[in-house]
């Protein structure tokens, strides 16, 4: 297959500036594109994206050289029985019973405490001062590890998700996050090896202790998934909170109407999950040459999905450029599950495991944000600038309002 000579460069400055532009170039051409730097297939279209999310042909075996470098082996790369059960030990914590009553007190402390320190300021950084921190104190807490090494995770957080956008191959961002894959095996091996040895009831004990057919974790296996955990679950909530609210400033009328009714939270959730996804690409390989729209993906090569382009498709979604929180063709009530029309918790047997726990987070900081600031504006000469190629999402939310008690 040739390079499309109209396609963008994904690898250019270009489109690290503005990819919704570019993405919408992509639909005036050939639906299979071929990218020489990245040595990968590239598609885009709604039904391709889907298509490879759930068709079993396109296997997640790209994953031996993206993540497990820096997570170990993870869930995201079994197929089959093992993945069936690996889901099975972890997913019941992030759902139900286990959610609402174990871990929801969690979330909600996090999020006060972190308002707490600009309630009464009138002006704050959503991204710096809240999104960015909130996920990663939740799954720290939830694991029941110091909440004194809130700021390491986080350290070792942002080192993970360079190390896994990198697509550039920076050597320095390459060794700094092979540095943080030793330094968490280090921190997390001997304190699982404690906590199966006195269980308590935090996530990490759930996990020491969890059992489907016979088959439990390793210890090599809960370090793992802690160290995905913290990338996956804290890139999604971090740059959807952020998200949510560059897009409702922009959109007044919708910010209103979301703070009058707090129930419309999940539906502006799963609109800035369509419109301003925190991941823009997911890559999978194909077992075998697989046919599709434009011509032939060889079994072996990479197959580079580009959500944030799927996300916007005409033929999906009315209107894909326009924000719209009332939009009909968005349901929200399976927007977090496996039939979900947005393609950013991907689809199929790989669906995000954490889908909930994201929109818990959510809900709750969202809610608790608006209660603190409830006249909140953009800060006067200030704009909402996206930064990133693999995960993106605002570099700073600055905004003012009435601090509480005036």
């Amino acid at each position: 297959m040739t390079t499309a000579p109209e396609a963008p460069d994904i690898l250019s400055p270009e489109f690290a500036a503005d990819p919704y532009t570019a993405y919408d170039a992509m639909f005036d051409g050939p639906p299979l594109i071929w990218h020489e730097a990245m040595r990968s297939y590239i598609v885009f279209r709604y039904d391709d994206v889907a298509r490879a999310f759930k068709d079993p042909v396109f296997t997640t075996d790209n994953y031996g050289w993206q993540l497990e470098p820096v997570h170990g082996r993870t869930i995201l790369q079994m197929d089959g029985r093992e993945h069936s059960v690996r889901r099975a030990l972890v997913a019941p914590a992030f759902r139900g019973q286990e959610l609402r009553e174990k871990f929801l007190p969690v979330i909600e402390r996090n999020a006060r405490e972190l308002i707490d320190r600009f309630r009464h300021t009138g002006n704050a950084d959503l991204v710096h001062d809240f999104a960015r921190h909130f996920p990663i104190n939740v799954i720290v807490d939830m694991l029941g590890l110091d909440r004194s090494d809130h700021e390491r995770f986080q350290r070792w957080y942002t080192s993970i998700i360079a190390f896994l956008g990198n697509l550039s191959q920076d050597p320095d961002i390459a060794a700094d996050g092979l540095r943080t894959r030793d330094e968490l095996a280090e921190y997390m091996i001997p304190i699982i090896r404690e906590r199966r040895e006195n269980l308590g009831d935090d996530l990490l004990s759930t996990l020491c202790a969890a059992e489907v057919d016979g088959t439990r974790m390793s210890d090599e296996d809960i370090k793992a998934f802690v160290s995905l955990l913290l990338a996956a679950g804290g890139e999604t909530t971090d740059k959807a909170i952020a998200g949510i609210f560059g897009n409702l400033l922009a959109h007044p009328d919708q910010l209103r109407a979301v703070r009058a009714d707090r129930s419309l939270i999940p539906r502006v959730f799963a609109e800035t999950l369509r419109f301003t996804p925190p991941v823009h690409m997911i890559m999978r390989q194909p077992a075998e040459d697989v046919e599709l729209r434009g011509g032939v993906v060889p079994a072996g090569s990479t197959l580079t999905c580009l959500i944030g382009a799927a996300n916007r498709d005409p033929e999906r979604f009315t209107d894909p450029h326009t924000f719209d929180v009332f939009r009909d063709d968005l349901p929200t009530d399976t927007a977090f599950s496996a039939a979900a029309q947005h393609l950013s918790f991907a689809l199929g047997r790989h669906f995000c495991v954490g889908a909930l726990l994201a929109k818990a987070e959510v809900e709750v900081g969202v809610d608790q944000l608006l209660d603190a600031m409830p006249d909140v504006c953009l800060t006067e000469g200030q704009t909402v600038v996206e930064q990133g190629l693999f995960t993106r999402g605002p570099v700073s939310v600055p905004v003012r309002f009435t601090p509480a008690g005036r």
